[in-house]
C-alpha cells in the first residue's frame, strides 16, 4: 500500500499535519504543493508553500496571512479540538 503525501491538501493532510505540527502564536504551520496560483493543491507538484491554519476561527492564511479557506472542521467555536488543548485522558 502506498504512504499518503501528507503535502497533498486533503482535510486528511490538514488533520494529519496539525498533530506534528508546531503550534504558536494561535496557530499551526503546515506546508502543501501549491498550483500556479499558490494556492494548496490536491496534486503533486514542483513547490511547497507554508501555510497558517488558526484553529480559533477555522481559517487557513498563507503566507501573506490572505485568507485561502474557512472550513467549520478546524474552527474551536464550532467543536474542533486542536490538538494542544486536547485533554490527556482521551
Amino acid at each position: 500500500m502506498a504512504e499518503t503525501d501528507i503535502h497533498i491538501y486533503s482535510h486528511a493532510s490538514v488533520f494529519e499535519q496539525v498533530h506534528t505540527a508546531p503550534y504558536r502564536f494561535g496557530r499551526y504551520v503546515l506546508k502543501f504543493y501549491v498550483d500556479f496560483h499558490d494556492r494548496p493543491s490536491k496534486e503533486k507538484t514542483d513547490r511547497v508553500a507554508e501555510f497558517h491554519l488558526f484553529p480559533s476561527g477555522g481559517c487557513l492564511r498563507d503566507g501573506s496571512m490572505n485568507i485561502i479557506l474557512y472550513d467549520s472542521k478546524y474552527d474551536t467555536y464550532r467543536g474542533f479540538t486542536p490538538p494542544h488543548q486536547e485533554s490527556p485522558n482521551r
